[in-house]
C-alpha cells in the first residue's frame, strides 16, 4: 500500500512541475493553436524524461492529462469524452457526481482549487458569448459538442460555484432508437410521422430529464425535406438532420459591455419575418408562449415546441399561466388561442426504473363551455414489472383523431389507421 502511495504522490508532483513549466512557455500575447500546445508539452515531458526514469505509460498518460489541464476544461475532460455520461453535476470544488446509465454517482475526483473551477467555467461561457460573475451568477450556455451547461456562482449558490453539465449523444437518437429502447411503439411512430408530415402543431411535455429536447429531435426526422424550418432556443442543443434551408437561432443574455438581452420572445417575432414554413421552439417557460401561440395561429403550421409539466392537462394550464406572463389577457381569449394553435400534446415521462416513455399522445379538440376537450389517442399502461424490477407495459391506442383536415390535405388520410 505504501508504494501504491509513494507512485501516486510522485505522479501529483511530476504533474505539478510539468504544469507549471509548460503554462510558463506558452505565449499569452497571441493564439496559441493545440498542436503548439500538444509540442509544447512533449518537449517538457522529454526534458523530465532526460532526468528521471518514466514508464511510456506514465509518460502517455502525464501527456493527455495535461493537454485536458491547459487546453481543455481539466478533470471533467475525461467524463465529458465518456459516451456513458449523460449528466455531470459539479457542486463546488469537491463533490462532482455523474450520471451513467441512469444511475447518478459520486466521482472520486475533484477540483484542486476553485480558482481551477472558475477559470473552467469562464472558459465554457466565454466560448457560448455568454458573462458569469457575481452581478450575474446564473448563465445558461452550451459546449462544442451541443452539450446543455448551467452555471450557478456565488453569491446565490452558498457551497461554491455550481456547474451542471447535460451531455447529449454525439449522433442524435432517432426515432428508431427510441422504439428500439421501447420508449414508443411501431405504430405510435408511424402515427406521429403523419401528423408530423401533414403540419399538426404539435407540444411536446415532460419533467425534467424526461427526454423532450432528445423527443423533439427525433420528431424532426419527420418533416419535409424541402421545407424552411427555424429553430429557436436558450442555447442551442436541436441536431436536426436532413433539412437544408435550416436557420437556427440562439437567445443573447445582456452583458456589462451593454449588449441587449435577446429573448425566445424577440427571436420568434424576428422569425415570422424570415419566411419560415415551420418555427420549432426548444422550450418555453415564460411569456413567449403568447409568441408561440400567435405563430401557430397565422400560418406557420407544423410548429413544434416543448415544455414542462406532470401531465397533458397540466400542460394547458402551464401555458395559461406562461401566457399571462407575458401579456394581461382576459382567460377565455387564451383558452381561444390555445385551442386554436395546438393541435397535439405528446407527454413524456421517466419511471422509477430511470426508462423513458412516451405516456400520452392527446388530440385538442377545443372548447366546450370555456373548458378544454381532449381526445386521448395513445395512452401507456403498466403491465407490471420483471424480476430485474423494470416496468412492463404497452403504449395502446385508445381514441381516434377527430380533427383530419390537414391528413387529408396531405393526402395522408387513412380511416383504418385514424
Amino acid at each position: 500500500m505504501g508504494d501504491i502511495m509513494t507512485n501516486i504522490n510522485e505522479t501529483d508532483k511530476r504533474f505539478s512541475i510539468l504544469k507549471e513549466d509548460i503554462i510558463s512557455r506558452i505565449d499569452m500575447s497571441r493564439e496559441v493553436s493545440d498542436d503548439e500546445i500538444k509540442d509544447i508539452i512533449k518537449d517538457a515531458i522529454f526534458e523530465l524524461r532526460q532526468k528521471e526514469n518514466i514508464s511510456l505509460v506514465e509518460r502517455e498518460e502525464l501527456f493527455r492529462l495535461l493537454f485536458y489541464e491547459v487546453r481543455r476544461l481539466g478533470i471533467l475532460e475525461e467524463l465529458i469524452a465518456d459516451n456513458s455520461v449523460t449528466e455531470i453535476m459539479v457542486n463546488g470544488t469537491h463533490d462532482i457526481f455523474i450520471e451513467r446509465n441512469g444511475s447518478i454517482i459520486k466521482w472520486d475526483r475533484h477540483f484542486d482549487s476553485e480558482e481551477k473551477l472558475r477559470s473552467v467555467i469562464q472558459q465554457i461561457v466565454a466560448k457560448s458569448n455568454r458573462v458569469v460573475n457575481e452581478a450575474s451568477p446564473i448563465v445558461d450556455a452550451r459546449l462544442e459538442n451541443g452539450a446543455r451547461v448551467n452555471v450557478v456562482m456565488n453569491p446565490v449558490a452558498v457551497n461554491g460555484p455550481i456547474l451542471t453539465i447535460r451531455r447529449f449523444p454525439d449522433d442524435p437518437i432517432s426515432m428508431r432508437d427510441l422504439i428500439a429502447f421501447s420508449s414508443i411503439t411501431p405504430e405510435a411512430a408511424d402515427y406521429l410521422k403523419r401528423l408530423v408530415v401533414s403540419g399538426y402543431n404539435i407540444f411536446v411535455s415532460g419533467g425534467t430529464g424526461s427526454g423532450k429536447t432528445t423527443f423533439l429531435n427525433a420528431l424532426s426526422e419527420f418533416i419535409p425535406h424541402d421545407e424552411r424550418v427555424i429553430t429557436i432556443e436558450d442555447s442551442a442543443e436541436l441536431q436536426i438532420k436532413g433539412i437544408d434551408n435550416l436557420v437556427r437561432l440562439e437567445t443573447r443574455n445582456a452583458n456589462v459591455e451593454g449588449l441587449k438581452e435577446i429573448t425566445i420572445r424577440d427571436l420568434i417575432k424576428t422569425s415570422l419575418r424570415m419566411r419560415p414554413d415551420r418555427i420549432i421552439v426548444g422550450e418555453i417557460r415564460d411569456g413567449a408562449a403568447l409568441d408561440f401561440l400567435s405563430a401557430a395561429n397565422t400560418g406557420h403550421d407544423g410548429s413544434l415546441c416543448t415544455g414542462h409539466a406532470n401531465s397533458a392537462v397540466d400542460m394547458l394550464s402551464r401555458i395559461e399561466t406562461m401566457v399571462l406572463m407575458g401579456m394581461d389577457l382576459p382567460l377565455p381569449a387564451i383558452r381561444r388561442q390555445m385551442a386554436s394553435a395546438i393541435d397535439i400534446i405528446i407527454h413524456l415521462g421517466r419511471l422509477r426504473d430511470k426508462s423513458r416513455k412516451v405516456l400520452e399522445i392527446t388530440e385538442m379538440t377545443g372548447l366546450v363551455g370555456g373548458e378544454f376537450v381532449l381526445n386521448p389517442i395513445f395512452n401507456f399502461t403498466e403491465e407490471g414489472e420483471t424480476k430485474n424490477g423494470l416496468i412492463k407495459g404497452t403504449l395502446k391506442k385508445t381514441g381516434i383523431l377527430s380533427y383530419t383536415e390537414k391528413l387529408k390535405r396531405h393526402g395522408l388520410y387513412d380511416k383504418s389507421l385514424v
